[in-house]
């Protein structure tokens, strides 16, 4: 071979190689590989290039770690975009929503001393609500629903499943349930200063000035704008009214009372359902063609702000010059640019400015106006109290007057066209859900 004839010329040299076509010989008196098989890069990295060699290693286990990151990221996002949506109408029987904390009967009969008189704070048309201590010296308010009750068993599971997960600053707290003993029970945080009906016409009537009626007003909106479009399903309340606005012990709002709460699927504007909830306080369209959708609690809250501001029922008729309904009254001062009258007696009137006093009353009359998709959203309503940018908007339209008997009053074809006041509030566009 000729590679092997040209290394015979090597010896005595220590080491020596050939090389022909497809053959390679190579002798030493030195070993090949050091014993323990590993190789020493220390060589390769040594001198003054030692920094630029490790970073550029450094670099490359790097960028490496980088890119398997960036593309698990890619494929968790596209999986999860993938991932089975819990449909709006079916959000009760989905499985991400958690129970509430479990009490015991006992334990809850203790802490409201057996449900006595002196421990009720009021009661509803599906049960009463008492307060109570807990052995660890908080304090609940129980609301017990009689099982005897016609709608009992589905208000208590409805309520239950949804506010254990909603949560929210200007809504009620559920803490927990008993479903085993003779009586529903609801655990919830208890509010010192009771409800919203008590300051307005009730024992505590003229409590409130008009930064405290405000701040109730604006955290009730925010309260209702989540529930329409920030929670992952629309909730629809469908009994916003002073009785179920209770307050805190700095007076600010929390909405309670979600037993004929309903949800409101997404593909759908509104839902054709039996009518529930309280005269006086329910849209025309809802409670004559039972046509509910979220801005049925959007005209309750308009309706809620004018008793805020008036310090009136809404289901209370004036006497003198003509018998009308608290709404009725209202459009008619607002037509006729007498906004003020309809403000309560018992407020100060240096509390307030008389423009911001015409802008909310003007907010609360957009909130019932007619047709319905003329009612701005909760959300926009929050925008509208808290801007103080003005345009004019088109005049409100009235709405079809009701009275307790769901007679219609009036001339529901009136419109306010002829009016010497226009809403003065800005809009913001707003997308959909």
């Amino acid at each position: 071979m000729v590679a092997y004839g040209n290394l015979q010329s090597c010896p005595p040299d220590a080491e020596g190689r050939a090389v022909d076509a497809g053959c390679f010989l190579r002798y030493s008196d030195t070993p090949f590989f050091s014993d323990n098989q590993t190789t020493n890069i220390s060589p390769f990295l040594g001198g003054g290039g030692s920094n630029k060699n490790k970073a550029i290693i450094g670099g490359v286990v790097g960028g490496g770690g980088g890119l398997l990151l960036i593309v698990g990221l890619i494929l968790w996002y596209k999986l999860s975009r993938k991932a089975k949506k819990a449909p709006r109408g079916n959000i009760l029987g989905a499985s991400e929503l958690q129970g509430p904390v479990t009490f015991s009967y006992k334990d809850l009969k203790w802490a409201t001393k057996d449900f006595s008189d002196e421990n009720k704070l009021g009661g509803g048309g599906f049960g009463d609500v008492y307060k109570g201590t807990l052995k660890n010296g908080n304090v609940v308010a129980v609301k017990k629903l009689a099982i005897g009750s016609s709608r009992a068993q589905s208000d208590f599971a409805t309520e239950v499943k949804l506010i254990s997960n909603v949560h929210h600053r200007n809504i009620l707290r559920l803490l927990g349930c008993c479903s085993k003993g003779p009586e529903l029970l609801l655990v919830y945080d208890c509010m010192a200063n009771g409800s919203l009906d008590k300051f307005l016409y009730g024992e505590r009537r003229g409590a409130l000035n008009w930064k405290q009626r405000f701040d109730i007003i604006f955290g009730t909106a925010r309260g209702l704008a989540y529930l329409h479009e920030q929670f992952h399903v629309c909730i629809i309340h469908r009994d916003i009214k002073p009785s179920n606005i209770l307050l805190d012990d700095s007076l600010q709002p929390k909405i309670a009372d979600f037993g004929l709460a309903r949800l409101l699927p997404n593909d759908q504007s509104h839902l054709s359902t039996r009518f529930a909830g309280t005269l006086g306080y329910t849209a025309p369209e809802y409670a004559i063609h039972g046509q509910l959708s979220e801005k049925v609690d959007t005209y309750s809250f308009g309706v809620v702000v004018l008793e805020i501001i008036s310090g009136r029922r809404c289901n209370e008729m004036t006497v003198e010059p003509l018998t009308e309904y608290l709404l009725e009254q209202a459009w008619k001062l607002y037509e006729n640019d007498m906004h003020l009258k309809l403000v309560d007696e018992t407020l100060d009137s240096n509390e307030y400015r008389e423009e911001e006093m015409k802008k909310v009353i003007e907010i609360a009359l957009m909130c019932t106006q007619s047709p319905v998709s003329s009612r701005p959203t909760m959300s926009e309503v929050v925008v509208l109290l808290v801007t103080n940018r003005s345009t004019d908007l088109a005049p409100a339209t009235r709405p079809m007057f009701i009275d307790n008997d769901k007679r219609v009053r009036g001339d529901t074809s009136v419109s306010t066209g002829s009016s010497t006041s226009h809403a003065t509030a800005s809009f913001t566009e707003f997308t959909g859900r």
